[in-house]
């Protein structure tokens, strides 16, 4: 099955887009943000061929956006939180493009030819709340476990370069992408109307009308204004319904904890109990929503067979 193909099968629609997955996934946008991060001049947008791969291909694995141009392929991810395993993600998700562009061109990895591949490029885009700088590097390889010869390179590498794209940070890119900083200010609206106490839905539809009037994402904002505050409502409220979820699987852990404390029959043990409880619980709760799967996360609090079943799943 080619890329195009794959790219015309029905997406999951459990997984949403984020608003930069909505600006960015069109030709234009995109062209416009790689010039600016690799100070390259294109002009043709229909030069990029999307590699982006979806959920109803591989289960779990969905990334914002990815693309080849020219010699190199390109991988942008946007987080909302800190998050140091993103080499490791990008790492997987690298390797399955891969994977599609040597099955794309026919390449023979049992051959005796070296097989030319585009060069990687990974960047991820930060707009949180927690203060982070406007540019560092992660790297696959903090992750590594020491070894014996510390002189030992690794096998592999991956290398994120993370960009603060909150409003005021990375002057020079947002100069040179007015449709990046066009989604950092629509961002930064919405969070200046959140603090001064406004409902997240009034936060939204006046950041939406501001932006509007002043010729910021009019276009965009006006052709998708529904699905707009659709999947700002799910961002913006993501960091309270992490904040329940972990409140909520604490709870569900000091009874797991109590209960096999008092099998246990001594007050050490209830203390362990809860505290081995809590982090299996929560454990759980970190690794479904970062696979997304908010259903089953939002059954966990009342279904403990599911728990079990999902432990299992997940090897806890």
């Amino acid at each position: 099955m080619s890329q195009q193909e794959n790219q015309n099968k029905p997406v999951n629609k459990k997984y949403k887009d984020t608003l930069f997955r909505m600006i960015f996934r069109e030709k234009e946008n995109l062209l416009e943000l790689y010039n600016a991060l690799n100070h390259t001049d294109y002009t043709d947008p229909e030069k990029i061929e999307i590699t982006t791969l979806e959920d109803v291909i591989y289960v779990g694995m969905k990334n914002d956006v990815s693309f080849l141009l020219f010699c190199t392929m390109n991988l942008y991810e946007h987080q909302s939180t800190p998050n140091p395993n993103m080499p490791l993600r990008g790492f997987i998700y690298l390797a399955r493009i891969y994977q599609n562009y040597i099955k794309q061109t026919d390449a023979n990895i049992y051959g005796k030819t070296l097989i030319p591949l585009p060069v990687p490029k990974y960047v991820v885009f930060y707009n949180g709340n927690q203060a982070e700088a406007d540019y560092q590097e992660l790297c696959l390889s903090d992750a590594f476990l020491p070894t014996e010869s510390s002189e030992e390179k690794p096998a592999v590498e991956c290398r994120a370069v993370m960009l603060n794209i909150n409003l005021g940070h990375n002057k020079e890119l947002m100069e040179k992408c007015r449709a990046l900083w066009e989604y950092a200010y629509f961002v930064n609206e919405v969070k200046e109307n959140l603090k001064n106490g406004a409902p997240i839905e009034s936060a939204v539809a006046e950041a939406r009308k501001a932006c509007i009037d002043k010729d910021i994402l009019k276009e965009f904002l006006e052709k998708n204004s529904s699905e707009v505050e659709d999947v700002i409502l799910e961002e913006f409220d993501r960091e309270w319904y992490e904040k329940k979820v972990r409140e909520e699987s604490q709870r569900i852990g000091l009874e797991e904890g109590r209960k096999q404390g008092l099998k246990e029959g001594r007050k050490e043990g209830i203390q362990e109990g809860i505290k081995e409880g809590e982090q299996r619980v929560l454990q759980l709760c970190q690794k479904l929503l970062e696979d997304g799967r908010d259903e089953e996360l939002s059954r966990i609090a009342e279904d403990e067979k599911l728990r079990e079943e999902l432990y299992r799943e997940y090897g806890l």
